[in-house]
């Protein structure tokens, strides 16, 4: 996709939900105390908050919607969109935003999908919701980004199961005349499609017996194939190959100078990874935040709970890049205006 530039879009306010419980990765007795501390070093993960059984995506969502709409004092009558990104739905069909327009009590001519994204679905989706406010039939649109990514990950799988948390996320957009531009460049490769994949559920492999029975892969890795599989090397490749590139690239493009960039937020995948990815921008590490060590991997919400939890630092007229990268394998980058961005509090359910 080309580059892009939105104009006359302001990001009112953005909130996140996690879980209350978390999990420790030096309780994770699968691997050895050796491995296990080896691999808080390398992900930089040492903890992640884990949804209960009867807890879903759209929970988290529906809580940090709430929230943020309660900070705002703005009604959920007045939202025109809502984009639900998630890739752990509560149904197959009918789509969550549907649901989740119905629990916020949005008006019944209200625009309302979900999109089938994960690691780069915070920015796509801002993308997408951006495009449709224009002012005259919509003029607020709301963002909901979450997953329950530690629902499709199994235990005995050393590759997948201390990598993943759960949240949910709520951004909220309005159309505005005096609102600073805001820049994407978005990509997508599906020839790496099976990088990150759960091979069966779908159409393509139905659900049967077989796809819940689990198998042994390799030491220490034993799954289903309605599970998570991930080739953390493919991903990890990919990420620091392309994502510098593309950063490059939209920043120059729309001769925006680095220096006038307060914070550069990452998806949190790999702490290893998005060092490296920092290291080739040159950028120095107080601008480049983190959320991973307490939450882990959170997909599709990884950007926004990155902001919530690190508003202390945070000012009303920082620049701040944001780049999503994986499942896809798609990458999306944006340079957006926190101009009086309200962030609410973290809110735990």
């Amino acid at each position: 996709m080309s580059f892009i530039l939105k104009e006359h879009i302001s990001i009112n306010g953005i909130a996140a939900c996690v879980p209350s419980y978390s999990e420790s990765n030096l309780d994770y007795e699968w691997i050895s105390e050796k491995e296990r501390k080896k691999l808080i070093k390398t992900t930089g993960i040492a903890h992640r908050r884990i949804a209960s059984t009867d807890t879903t995506a759209s929970d988290m969502s529906f809580h940090a919607a709430s929230k943020l709409l309660s900070d705002l004092d703005a009604k959920a009558s007045e939202i025109d969109v809502l984009i639900n990104v998630t890739q752990t739905p509560d149904y197959l069909i009918p789509g969550t935003a549907l649901l989740l327009q119905d629990r916020l009590k949005m008006k019944k001519d209200s625009i309302a999908f979900d999109i089938n994204l994960g690691c780069s679905g915070y920015v796509y989706g801002l993308y997408v919701l951006s495009s449709l406010i224009d002012g005259k039939s919509n003029k607020k649109g709301l963002l909901l980004a979450g997953d329950k990514s530690s629902h499709p990950v199994n235990y005995k799988d050393k590759s997948t199961y201390p990598l993943f948390g759960d949240a949910g996320s709520a951004t909220l957009i309005e159309y505005n005349e005096n609102a600073e531009p805001m820049f994407f460049k978005l990509n997508s490769d599906g020839s790496g499609h099976e990088a990150i994949i759960v091979r069966s559920g779908g159409l393509k492999s139905p659900a049967s017996a077989d796809t819940t029975t689990i198998k042994f892969i390799s030491e220490r890795i034993e799954r289903a194939s309605n599970e998570l599989e991930l080739n953390g090397m493919d991903v990890f490749s990919f990420a620091t190959t392309k994502v510098p590139v593309q950063i490059k690239a939209l920043i120059d493009q729309f001769e925006i100078e680095k220096d006038s960039i307060d914070y550069f937020i990452f998806h949190q995948a790999n702490k290893l990874m998005n060092e490296l990815i920092r290291k080739k921008l040159k950028l120095s590490p107080e601008k480049v935040p983190y959320s991973l060590e307490k939450f882990g991997n959170t997909s599709s919400a990884s950007i926004p709970l990155t902001i919530v939890t690190n508003k202390a630092n945070l000012k009303p007229k920082d620049k701040v890049l944001i780049s999503g990268f994986g499942v896809g394998l798609s990458w999306a980058s944006s340079v957006v205006n926190f101009n009086n961005t309200k962030i609410s509090e973290l809110v735990e359910i």
